[in-house]
């Protein structure tokens, strides 16, 4: 079976059900590798908007991230297992290869993640990192949705 399990945790009911997901998969047995990607976004144009400290929200965003992995790794704790985690840096790329390569570097047999399941409009103007995972990952991929009765229709 699996030996090395990698999941991307975002804080989102999606990826709490693949993290308990990839616990059940795991059997007690497998690694457990937890990651979340902080993403630098800047939308807005940084000269029009001076009063916005850069460096103070790419810290709150760190800070999200470790408390997101903290508790995912709690929630492992409580199945009577251990996780690794780490926090993760985008620096520009897509969180899908940053995924990616973690998954690469880390020798993960398996991704566990958790997909929202948008269509239409929803999934146009917001994308799926998920579906990017599955398209460009060089080991198997597992999606799993929060919901299951959304799943099955």
């Amino acid at each position: 079976m699996y030996q090395r399990i990698l999941v991307p945790v975002d804080g989102s009911a999606t990826a709490k059900r693949a993290l308990q997901e990839a616990v059940k998969l795991s059997g007690g047995k497998a690694k457990l590798r937890l990651v979340y990607v902080v993403e630098e976004s800047y939308a807005l144009d940084a000269t029009s908007y001076t009063f916005i400290d850069y460096s103070a929200l790419l810290e709150a965003v760190r800070q999200t991230g470790e408390r997101t992995l903290a508790q995912a790794a709690e929630e492992v704790h409580q199945s009577g297992m251990t996780a690794e985690t780490s926090l993760l840096e985008a620096s520009g790329e897509r969180i899908s290869r940053v995924i990616e390569g973690e998954a690469n570097n880390w020798k993960a047999d398996l991704i566990v993640i958790g997909t929202h399941g948008r269509s239409g409009i929803n999934r146009m103007l917001m994308g799926s990192v998920a579906e990017e995972v599955v398209r460009g990952a060089s080991v198997p991929v597992l999606m799993v949705h929060a919901d299951l009765s959304s799943a099955l229709q």
